[in-house]
C-alpha cells in the first residue's frame, strides 16, 4: 500500500469522484479509497453521525441517574449497600461489555455490533423506567451498561473506518467528535433534570428519575428506525475479510463512488489480517503495539481518573466553594461544562489535523496539572476573590480535558491499531478506563471526607503521569496511515 506514489493516490480520488469506474483489485484498494475521500460529496458523514448517536446514549446513559439516586433509594427503601448496587451497576456492565464489544467488532462486524447495540440501550432504558423493584432496576442498569461497553468500540471503528486519512476533517478529528458529543449529552441530562423538576407535580416528582431512564430508549429507537437508509458495514472490514464485492457497494452507496471489482481481483482475505481470536488482545502486547497501547492505556486511566474525581463531584466541589442551593449548583455545572468543557472539544475538533493528537493532550495535561495545583494550594476560599479563582481552576481544568486527554484518549486508542485490531484495542483500553472510572467514583468521597481539598494534591498525580507518558512515548496517530499495517509485515 505503501509503494503508490502521492500523486497516483491524487488521481485515483480523482477518477473515484468524477464518477468513472475504480477498479478494486485488493483491500488495500478499499481503504486508498476511503483514505482520500472528500465527505461533502458523500453519505459517509450521515454514517459517522449515527454512530455519534450511540456515543451521545453512552453518555446519557451514564450520566442519567446522578439527580435521581437519592429517588430511587427512598421509593424502594434500599439500604447504603443496595443504594450503591443500583449507582454503579451500570459501569460494571460497561466494562464487561467493553471487553466483548471489542471481540465482537472485529469477529462479526461493525454493523450488526452496532445494531445490536441499540436493541440493548431501548430494552434496558424501558426496564429502568418500569422498574418495580431494585432487583429489576439494577438488572437493566447492567444490561444498559453492557450496551454502553459494547457501544465505544463499534461506534470508534465507524468513525476512523469511514473518515480520510489527512487534512480538515481527518480520522483523528472524526474520533475527537465523540468528546463534544458526550458533553452535549451530559448537558442535555442536565437539563432535562431541570425541565422536568419545573412541570412535574410536587405529587409526581418520584416520575423524575423514571422519565429520565426511559427517555434514553428514544434515541436508540431513532437510530433503528433510519438505520436501513443510511447504516452500512465498514468497506475496510468488508475488504479485509474478503468481501470486496460488499466493499464496492458501500463504496457506491456511502461515497457515490463508481467502484467495481476487477476481474483478477484477490478474493481471499488478506494474510495480514488476524482471525478474530480472544488471543487478540495478546498482540496489543507485542511488537510495535507494545508501547502504543502503554501510551493509550495510561491516557485513558489518567483522564478517567482526574475527569471522574472532578466532573462528578464539582456539584459538591461548587456548592462548597460558593455556599449556593442546589439549583445554582447545577446551572454553574452546566455552564462549566458547556463553556469549557464542550467548547474544549469542538478546539480539538477543530486543531487536531493541525497540531496533532500528542501536543494537544500535552497541552491539555498541562493545563489540568495546574489547574488541580491551584485548586489544592487555594484550599476552601475564604473570600469572594478565592472562589472566583477556584471556579477559574475548575473552568481550565474542564477546557484542558475538552481539547486535550479527554478529545484524543479516543483517539490513541483508535489509531493505535489496524482494522484487524481496532476493535480489541478500544476494547482493552475501554476496560480499563472504566475500571479506572469506577475506583476514581469510590475512592473520591473518600479521599474528600479525609483530606477535604488537599484532595487535589492527590488528583493532580493522574495529568503528571499522563505527561511524563507522553513525553516517553511520542507516538502521534494523527495523519498515520495505521491501516497500512494489515498490509506490510511490520
Amino acid at each position: 500500500m505503501s509503494n503508490l506514489s502521492s500523486s497516483a493516490k491524487v488521481a485515483l480520488a480523482g477518477e473515484a469522484l468524477a464518477g468513472k469506474p475504480v477498479f478494486i483489485h485488493k483491500a488495500s484498494d478499499v481503504v486508498r479509497l476511503v483514505n482520500n475521500s472528500d465527505h461533502a460529496r458523500n453519505n459517509a458523514q450521515i454514517v459517522m453521525a449515527i454512530a455519534l448517536g450511540g456515543v451521545f446514549l453512552d453518555a446519557y446513559d451514564l450520566g442519567a441517574l446522578a439527580f435521581g439516586i437519592k429517588d430511587v433509594a427512598r421509593e424502594f427503601n434500599l439500604t447504603p449497600a443496595w443504594t450503591g448496587i443500583v449507582a454503579s451497576a451500570i459501569m460494571f456492565g460497561a466494562i464487561v461489555g467493553a471487553a466483548i464489544g471489542g471481540y465482537l467488532t472485529d469477529k462479526i462486524g461493525r454493523y450488526r455490533v452496532f445494531m445490536a447495540d441499540m436493541f440493548f440501550f431501548v430494552v434496558a432504558a424501558l426496564a429502568c423506567a418500569f422498574a418495580p423493584n431494585q432487583y429489576v432496576l439494577a438488572g437493566a442498569r447492567f444490561i444498559m451498561g453492557l450496551g454502553v461497553g459494547i457501544d465505544l468500540p463499534v461506534a470508534m471503528a465507524f468513525l476512523a473506518e469511514f473518515s480520510r486519512l489527512r487534512g480538515r476533517g481527518n480520522k483523528a478529528a472524526s474520533i475527537s467528535l465523540w468528546c463534544p458529543t458526550w458533553y452535549a449529552a451530559i448537558s442535555i441530562s442536565y437539563l432535562l433534570v431541570l425541565l422536568l423538576y419545573a412541570v412535574l407535580p410536587q405529587s409526581h416528582t418520584d416520575w423524575l428519575w423514571r422519565l429520565i431512564l426511559g427517555f434514553g430508549a428514544v434515541p436508540a429507537i431513532i437510530i433503528i428506525a433510519i438505520r436501513s437508509r443510511y447504516m452500512s458495514e465498514s468497506p475496510v472490514w468488508a475488504a479485509n475479510q474478503g468481501n470486496l464485492e460488499g466493499a464496492a457497494k458501500i463504496l457506491q452507496r456511502s461515497w457515490g463512488i463508481n467502484a467495481r471489482v476487477a476481474a483478477d481481483a484477490d478474493s481471499q482475505p488478506i494474510s495480514r489480517v488476524r482471525r478474530a481470536r480472544w488471543g487478540n488482545y495478546g498482540a496489543l502486547l507485542k511488537g510495535v503495539y507494545l508501547k502504543r497501547t502503554i501510551l493509550a492505556t495510561v491516557i485513558a486511566i489518567a483522564s478517567s481518573f482526574a475527569y471522574n474525581a472532578v466532573a462528578f463531584g464539582l456539584p459538591v466541589i461548587i456548592s462548597s466553594f460558593l455556599a449556593q442551593s442546589m439549583l445554582t449548583t447545577i446551572l454553574v455545572s452546566l455552564a462549566l461544562n458547556l463553556l469549557f468543557a464542550f467548547t474544549g472539544g469542538l478546539l480539538a475538533v477543530r486543531f487536531v489535523p493541525r497540531f496533532g493528537a500528542w501536543k494537544m493532550t500535552t497541552l491539555g495535561y498541562l493545563f489540568q496539572f495546574l489547574a488541580l495545583t491551584g485548586l489544592a494550594l487555594t484550599g476552601r476560599p475564604d473570600s469572594t476573590a478565592e472562589a472566583t479563582l477556584a471556579i477559574a481552576m475548575l473552568a481550565l481544568f474542564l477546557l484542558g480535558q475538552g481539547f486535550g486527554p479527554g478529545a484524543h484518549s479516543m483517539t490513541f486508542a483508535s489509531l493505535s491499531y489496524p482494522t484487524s485490531l481496532r476493535g480489541v484495542g478500544v476494547g482493552f483500553n475501554q476496560t480499563l478506563m472504566r475500571t479506572s472510572s469506577t475506583v476514581s467514583l469510590f475512592l473520591f468521597p473518600l479521599l474528600t471526607a479525609s483530606l477535604d481539598t488537599h484532595v487535589f494534591w492527590i488528583i493532580a498525580f493522574a495529568p503528571l503521569v499522563g505527561l511524563l507518558a507522553l513525553l516517553l512515548i511520542r507516538w502521534e496517530p494523527s495523519g498515520y496511515d495505521i491501516d497500512a499495517e494489515d498490509f506490510t509485515d511490520k
